[in-house]
This record gives C-alpha cells, structure tokens and sequence, in this order.
C-alpha cells in the first residue's frame, strides 16, 4: 500500500512540473499553448534516446534534455512569438502533430510505434531509485526546484510583464516593450521545464511511445490549471494532485467488474463539471481564460 501511495506521488509531482510549465505561458502570459505534451514528450524521448543507445545517465539528462528541449523551442517558437490568441494555439497544435508524427515514423531513432523500452533508473553514487520508495525523493527534489524557478519568475519584473502581456498586449506594445521577445523567452522556459517532466516520466516508466503524448495530455495540462486557478503556481500544483488522485481514489468504489472503468470515468467527468459550474476560476483562481 505505501509503495502505491509513492507511486501516486509519484505521478502527481511529473504532472505538477508539466502543470508549472503550462500555467507560466498560458497562466501568466495568457497564451492559448497546446504544446505541453510536445515538448513532454520531447524531454522523454531525449532522455531514452541518450540513454539506451549512447550510454547517458539520468542525473546527466536533467541539464541536457532541457536545454536541447529549449533550443527546439526556440527555433519553432522564433516564429509562433509573432501569433496571438487562437493563430498561437493552433500553430502549437500544429507543431503537436508534427511532433507525433516524427516519433511515430521515425523507426531507427525513435522506436516508431513499438516505442524505446529498457530506460535505465537514475542512481546516485551507485544507489539505484529503482523502486518507488526511493525515487520519490528524486521526483519531490525536481519538482521543488520547477517550483522555485516558477516563484521566481512570477514574482520577478519579467513576470510582471508577462502579466501585463496577458491582460492587454498592445497597451504594452505603445510603452515599447517588444512582447514578442518575451513571449518567445517564456515559450523556451515552459518547454524546458515540461521537458523535466519527460526526464522524470521516462526513467520511472522505463518504456516510452508515442501513444502517451498526445493531444490528450494536452486538455489534461489545461484541465489541472484551470481547475486548480489561472495564473496560480500554488493553483497548478494543487489541480494536478486532484486531477490524478481523485481517479484513482475513485478505484476503491465496489463498482461491478463490468461496469467499472465506465462508472469512474462518469464520476470523475461529473465532478469536474459541478465544480466548474460553481468554481469557474478554479479553486485558487482569480482569473477566466
């Protein structure tokens, strides 16, 4: 019972980071962004790319799979920088797709659809975070340090322009800031930390494809931090806990074999509904999208 209460926590920590990500440039900047699982995604197979076939550690991957995320981001994003509103989203839908279908087809890299199995588990002067009892002391430390690098953001002049972007970008465009440059400089940032989340993700699962980063993961990155608050570290941090403990909270209801997968999955979509009815700004939330 402990190891899958860490197991839970686990999860709920990869999916708070990926949260952080997404609430520092939809939440703070106001950009509609459906990249999340991309760069997700990216960070992952980075990760079980330089490990399976070129000898990598984990602890290694935490500063290159960001960086190499952040200079992908930043060479798609050169261009996404200029588009607001749903031209932004639908250009980082585009890129989504783009991204899925490279993983998918690109077989001698990538696995194609069969996938890169056989990640190896981080280890620490030669102790293996093997079992979840042990990695979710690696999985608490990088969650701690997205969290203080989203704080420090938020709280810095850089976030104060981010938040002046979101409430009305052309006002800031007459004093001269070139919100272009900061949106860009976001979009990197977010998809750095995202590509933490994929760190994480692939060297506790130990098996990768491209089936676990799509769209899908996307709305669930908009639904934490929408239900969790607008603009809210606190806020993304606590929709994330929600949203994956409450499904599997909802695991121990004496539903019928038969019936159960279907009666949690209407469960968890009615209690998302009637909170959103009643708490439209999310549970810390001060904003709307």
């Amino acid at each position: 019972m402990i190891e899958y209460i860490f197991h839970i926590l686990i999860i709920v920590s990869i999916y708070g980071i990926l949260a952080l990500a997404q609430n520092l440039i939809m939440g703070n900047t106001g950009l509609l962004s459906v990249a999340g699982a991309a760069f997700y995604g990216i960070g992952a197979y980075i990760t079980a790319i330089f490990v399976t076939k070129l000898g990598f550690n984990i602890m290694t991957m935490l500063i290159i799979a960001p960086i190499i995320t952040g200079f992908i981001a930043l060479l798609v994003g050169i261009t996404f920088a200029r588009f607001r509103d749903d031209y932004f989203m639908l250009a980082t839908l585009g890129f989504l797709m783009i991204f899925h279908t490279v993983v998918r087809n690109w077989e001698t890299v990538t696995g194609g659809s069969y996938g890169i199995v056989g990640i190896a588990k981080p280890s620490i002067f030669g102790f293996s975070l093997s079992s979840p009892n042990t990695f979710i002391y690696f999985a608490i430390i990088i969650l701690l340090l997205a969290t203080a690098i989203c704080y420090f953001i938020s709280r810095s002049s850089f976030g104060r322009v981010l938040n002046s972007i979101r409430e009305d970008e052309d006002a800031l465009k007459i004093f001269g800031y070139k919100t272009s440059t900061y949106k860009l400089i976001v979009f990197v940032i977010s998809a750095s930390l995202a590509s933490l989340g994929g760190v994480l993700f692939a060297s506790y699962i130990t098996f990768i494809d491209s089936n676990l980063f799509t769209i899908n993961e996307s709305i669930l990155l908009w639904a934490i931090i929408i239900l969790g608050g607008i603009a809210k570290n606190r806020g993304a941090l606590l929709g994330a806990l929600f949203l994956i403990a409450i499904p599997e909270a909802l695991r121990f209801i004496g539903f019928p074999n038969e019936v159960a997968g279907l009666m949690r999955q209407c469960i968890y979509g009615l209690l998302l509904v009637i909170f959103m009815l009643y708490r439209p700004k999310g549970i810390l939330g001060t904003y709307k999208i």
